[in-house]
């Protein structure tokens, strides 16, 4: 637990040391479960959590209308399709933890596109808690055992970059109903490598905000705009490596582990909302065929969004 206490107290450290520094700030959490779509499935992706502190740093950059600093942590949970049997060949997706602390600076353009940057340092394996987190959920309501931690991914080191690009289409054309982005995002360290591209709409249920206010990209510090749309966020994704599914890049000690397909198709549709100081956003989540198994396939999971804004 040594490990997981660094991060909290490294989080609520730099929250109280910044707090006087910025401009606005930004509170909240994300939590990703397969059974916010269905109670049927409970499978490759089937527990996420982040908790973040975002606020609002000084700039000298003209051209940036907005620039915002994040601290993370996070911990995603990883099991195959069958996780109440201890028969090793039923098992399609290696179980997989992956703890993680993040710092991350964003960049709001005035021309409304945003590039993200961010670094993670954390741990795959055992050091992630996976096993004890999904154990302790399941008891708590009453789900059916999960058997199989024994064969997980083992401990490898985390070191990640992630930078996310989105860049607005036709934007001499001005329309508060409806608008279409293009956006590309790549990994690089040793948990995950690759990249995907795609194009992202929003469809105004109230008037759209622009984007640098907006809670689309994580923009709403500073803005006392409301805002009520869908949107929807095709995708095509390639994976060069993954931790989860292949091991460690240093060594081939995991018990259980798989090849990656390639290329996937990836999706997103979902509900942002904010009101007064209240975010609030739901999202269906579609990842393509990511393993070679026999029984592996596509899935989906749900993602819950609520933070408060600061000012």
């Amino acid at each position: 637990m040594v490990f997981k206490n660094v991060f909290f107290a490294f989080l609520l450290c730099a929250v109280f040391q910044m707090r006087g520094q910025n401009k606005g700030s930004e509170i909240g959490l994300i939590t990703d479960n397969d059974l916010y779509t269905s109670s049927r499935y409970d499978m490759y992706y089937t527990n996420g959590l982040e908790l973040f502190y975002r606020f609002r740093s000084n700039n000298t950059n003209i051209k940036v209308d907005k620039e915002i600093t994040e601290l993370k942590v996070g911990q995603y949970i990883y099991t195959p399709r069958y996780i109440d049997s201890p028969n090793v060949a039923l098992v399609d997706r290696p179980y997989a933890g992956y703890l993680f602390g993040a710092l991350g600076k964003h960049f709001f353009y005035k021309n409304e596109s945003v590039l993200k940057i961010n670094f993670q340092l954390g741990y795959v394996g055992p050091n992630a808690y996976g096993e004890e987190v999904q154990t302790s959920l399941h008891n708590l309501v009453g789900y059916k055992e999960v058997l199989g931690w024994e064969n997980q991914i083992l401990n490898t080191l985390a070191v990640q970059t992630h930078v996310f690009l989105s860049k607005k289409l036709f934007n001499s054309k001005t329309n508060n109903k409806i608008d279409f982005h293009w956006r590309s995002e790549a990994n690089l360290g040793t948990v995950l490598t690759g990249a995907s591209t795609g194009f992202l709409s929003r469809i105004a249920i109230k008037k759209l905000v622009p984007v640098n206010n907006s809670n689309l990209y994580d923009g709403a510090i500073g803005s006392n705009e409301s805002e009520l749309y869908f949107y929807i966020a095709p995708s095509i994704n390639y994976q060069l490596y993954d931790a989860t599914i292949q091991g460690s890049l240093f060594n081939n000690n995991s018990p259980i582990t798989f090849s990656l397909v390639p290329f996937r198709f990836n999706g997103e549709a979902g509900f942002k909302y904010r009101k007064n100081n209240l975010n609030l956003s739901y999202v269906f989540v579609y990842r393509g065929k990511e393993l070679y198994s026999k029984t592996s396939s596509g899935y989906f999971y749900g993602s819950i969004g609520v933070s408060y804004l600061l000012k």
